[in-house]
């Protein structure tokens, strides 16, 4: 399943001179980035700032009004609809909260994906679900239901999810979101590790510092619609942005409240 890599001297991702706007409201202007293959960038900023909104552009739910986005060196916005979804097979994303279907068990969540997508039989999608929950050390919960789990329990479930179908780009959206410090700090350190067995390139949002810090390889700092610093995490912690160290502070004062 998983897909042969490209020249490893083309990015992973790369975003050139990117704005898009939803009625008259801009949201990115002029948004460059870019991803190398294997590294784990995390994107941060305030609410309403683009972050889910550059995601949605990278897994081509979005489509710029201007610019480009290129996944391993092909045009997401030249692809047709069929192309496009066999394309996103080589993402794995983790959404906001999990995003588990209720009604189904957790076998069936992350199973849901590998039935759809493969021509996997009965026993190795068994094999292949039990080997994702593993990864995420959650054995023995195939047969509860997303409401029988605590929070940090359903983002895991979200997370082998994503990774069933051995993606070569990892996306996760606000993976921390609502949980405790402590059950914070297990999810980081989850991501971290599966960067580090699974080899994948992996693009994190967040507003949470300290998992910010804790994860990525560079950290970028998204603020009306453009990356405004970026470096690797101690060369941000040390920036002298005031944007950047605002946030990082989480201030009241400053240029972003201005």
């Amino acid at each position: 399943m998983t897909q042969a890599p490209l020249d490893p001297s083309i990015p992973a991702v790369l975003m050139e001179d990117v704005y898009k706007s939803f009625g008259s409201k801009p949201v990115l202007r002029g948004m460059d980035f870019s991803v190398t293959r294997g590294e784990t960038v995390v994107i941060v900023g305030g609410s309403g700032t683009g972050k889910s909104v550059t995601l949605k552009h990278i897994i081509g739910l979005l489509k710029p009004d201007k610019g480009r986005i290129l996944v391993d060196g092909q045009d997401m916005c030249c692809m047709s609809r069929i192309d496009l979804n066999e394309f996103r097979k080589r993402f794995g994303m983790s959404f906001q909260e999990g995003a588990l279907f209720d009604s189904m068990s957790v076998f069936d969540n992350i199973a849901f994906p590998l039935k759809r997508h493969t021509k996997m039989t009965r026993s190795q999608v068994r094999d292949r679900v039990q080997e994702c929950l593993e990864l995420v050390h959650l054995p023995d919960v195939e047969k509860k239901r997303p409401s029988e789990l605590s929070g940090g329990m359903r983002r895991r479930v979200g997370f082998a999810r994503a990774i069933s179908l051995e993606p070569a780009i990892l996306l996760f959206d606000e993976p921390t979101t609502g949980l405790d410090p402590v059950i914070s700090d297990v999810i980081a350190e989850l991501i971290r590790e599966m960067d580090e067995t699974l080899h994948t390139t992996t693009i994190t949002i967040t507003h949470d510092m300290k998992v910010a810090f804790k994860i990525a390889d560079r950290i970028a700092m998204l603020y009306e619609g453009k990356i405004i610093e970026q470096g690797s995490p101690e060369d941000f912690r040390q920036s002298k942005n005031p944007f950047v160290q605002q946030f990082i502070e989480g201030r009241a004062d400053g240029p972003l409240t201005a």
